[in-house]
């Protein structure tokens, strides 16, 4: 099992923009069966307005397949692309991490 982490630093005071297309991702995601995704916002962190997105996978290949945009139909793949529309002008940088679960 694998916890992939998407952490984004956004532009001072653009971190709720974020957020909000993060919680309707997540909820996109959850109804076309894409694995449980956990938002959260710093409240102690390397630097302000920082959002963390974490989900867990079973396998690179699962995490490949759903990046490809794989067992999604052309509808939820533009909704997924209008959700994400302008989400570059709210971030300055960001980075992923994957861990491998160990218990």
């Amino acid at each position: 099992m694998l916890l992939i982490r998407e952490v984004m630093y956004c532009k001072p005071g653009r971190v709720r923009p974020l957020v909000e297309k993060f919680l309707a991702m997540a909820k996109l995601s959850a109804k076309v069966g894409m694995p449980k995704m956990r938002v959260m916002t710093d409240f102690c962190a390397e630097r302000y307005w920082t959002l963390v997105s974490e989900m867990e996978v079973a396998s690179m290949d699962e995490f490949e397949r759903m990046m490809r945009g794989g067992g999604q139909n052309s509808e939820d793949m533009k909704e997924f692309e209008n959700l994400m529309k302008g989400y570059h002008d709210l971030v300055e940088y960001g980075r992923r991490e994957i861990y491998k679960i160990e218990g």
